[in-house]
């Protein structure tokens, strides 16, 4: 997808602890009135909406972090309870600029995306890296979590989206996953992330001592 064909104004969906990066696919489930119009509004369009992470679940209008996600619906089926099952391709990060007028039931943005034109380049090269190491270290993670995962699928993914589907499936912080998302450098992405996992095996093993 081209820059220019990226639209300006895009309804949002701010859903706590669902952070969404590009070249991922975010799967959900949406039951609310509010999402469906969203979902039923995109459909007629572009397929296109934005994902973001609220500030605060408590706030029925809450504050939300100034980066997001833009995703395209890849999949949609309704069920018989008139829920929609839809999965979310990832496509670019944005930055949110300001709030729109509002005109249905959930909520719309101006964004802008000039800090994160890199996310449409699929041919991104890592250096001096090694996914195998870091593979090793998320396994270990997950096995002290005691998280089943499907490795075999991981091992298909370059680092970034490694990184990013890790951190979108682990139980990490709101703010953990917040910095994640704004961190443009991919070195400095794969430091935190080694960081996060770090510092989560060392209070779990605690956690099952104190126990």
């Amino acid at each position: 997808m081209k820059i220019k064909e990226l639209p300006k104004n895009i309804s949002v969906f701010p859903l706590a602890n669902a952070v969404f990066f590009p070249r991922t696919i975010l799967p959900l489930n949406i039951f609310e009135d509010r999402y469906i119009q969203l979902v039923n509004d995109c459909m007629k369009g572009e397929r296109m909406f934005g994902m973001v992470q609220p500030k605060n679940r408590k706030s029925k209008i809450p504050e939300v972090y100034e980066v997001g996600c833009l995703g395209k619906i890849v999949s949609f089926n309704e069920t018989t309870d008139n829920r929609f099952i839809i999965s979310l391709s990832g496509i670019i990060r944005f930055r949110i600029k300001n709030e729109l007028k509002k005109e249905n039931l959930y909520r719309k943005f101006n964004v802008d995306y000039s800090e994160f034109l890199n996310d449409l380049n699929e041919k991104n090269e890592i250096i001096n890296i090694s996914k195998d190491n870091l593979l090793k270290k998320i396994k270990v993670f997950f096995h002290k979590i005691q998280y089943q995962v499907n490795y075999k699928e991981l091992e298909k993914l370059n680092l970034d989206q490694l990184i990013s589907t890790v951190c979108m499936v682990s139980p990490f912080s709101i703010e953990e996953k917040q910095k994640l998302i704004e961190t443009l450098n991919i070195e400095d992405k794969i430091k935190f992330f080694k960081e996060i996992i770090s510092f989560k095996m060392i209070d779990h093993h605690e956690n099952k001592t104190v126990q």
